[in-house]
């Protein structure tokens, strides 16, 4: 199987790694890049294709998924305080108030 052949991929894997990518293309990320991040994660998630068979393929790992919320606002963290929302502002100010601390 060359490189970069997708067919021993899931619908799942598939239809996931589409949704990635486009989550990055939302971010200003090219098309090509996402493409590759998305299925470097598919990958990461689930170690390599799951095609066909019954008890075949591994349980993924949602650890990239986890990391859902917290990796997203670290971009617009750091834009300088005028190209940020009112309510990214607001949401900063809150936490400073509130020594920023994570409750878990």
């Amino acid at each position: 199987m060359p490189r970069g052949d997708k067919s021993k991929y899931t619908d799942k894997q598939e239809r996931k790694a589409d949704h990635i990518a486009e989550g990055y293309e939302d971010r200003g990320v090219s098309e090509k890049e996402a493409e590759r991040r998305a299925w470097a994660t598919v990958n990461k998630e689930s170690g390599g294709g799951n095609k066909s068979g019954s008890g075949r393929g591994k349980p993924d790992t949602p650890v990239s998924a986890e990391k859902g919320g917290r990796k997203g606002g670290k971009a617009s963290a750091e834009r300088p305080a005028a190209e940020r929302s009112a309510s990214a502002k607001k949401a900063a100010a809150t936490r400073r108030r509130n020594g920023d601390h994570a409750h878990h």
